[in-house]
């Protein structure tokens, strides 16, 4: 470095540093995901069955997409949920929401409480029947909003809380 230039480097605390996040999501989100899974290859293979029942002349070209619908039904069903639990956590800090997701792509997603605009805790109805919930936190950020998924719902509704009071007393303009 020259003379007088200094790093451009973000200042950290003493005491801050990056690492994962500290909470696993619910163990409840591997059936939520193989619900999922289910219900999505399980249908696209069931249509491509009864495609091949019905259709004889169909049946040779439909032997492919058949097996390919079946490794998916298996890999989505069996394989994604354990590893999605494997990778998913979360935590909520008094400066930041932490996030790490994925499957086949992680994502590690850190937002600033300065940034905060909503928060949101989403239930959908296979969330209401296992009683989780998606934690959404939307930023001013172009990438768009945090979605922690697979949080019990009382779990969901405490962060959403106070996410909404530690947002509220921030300083920041959120945008």
């Amino acid at each position: 470095m020259p003379d007088g230039v200094t790093p451009v480097t973000p200042a950290l605390d003493a005491g801050t540093h990056i690492r994962l996040p500290r909470h696993r999501i619910e163990r409840r989100a591997i059936v939520w995901w193989m619900l999922q899974a289910l219900f999505v290859w399980g249908a696209i293979l069931a249509a491509l069955i009864a495609s091949a029942v019905l259709w004889e002349s169909m049946r040779v070209w439909l032997i492919a997409p058949i097996v390919i619908a079946s490794v998916m039904l298996l890999a989505t069903l069996f394989v994604e949920p354990l590893w999605r639990y494997h990778v998913h956590r979360w935590e909520v800090t008094e400066h930041a929401t932490y996030a790490t997701s994925g499957w086949l792509v992680r994502e590690w997603r850190v937002s600033p409480i300065s940034r905060i605009q909503t928060v949101d805790a989403v239930r959908g109805p296979l969330e209401q029947l296992l009683g989780l919930s998606t934690l959404r936190v939307t930023t001013a950020s172009s990438y768009g909003a945090i979605k922690i998924h697979g949080l019990d719902h009382v779990t969901a509704a405490e962060a959403a809380t106070q996410l909404a009071i530690v947002a509220e007393v921030s300083e920041g303009d959120a945008t």
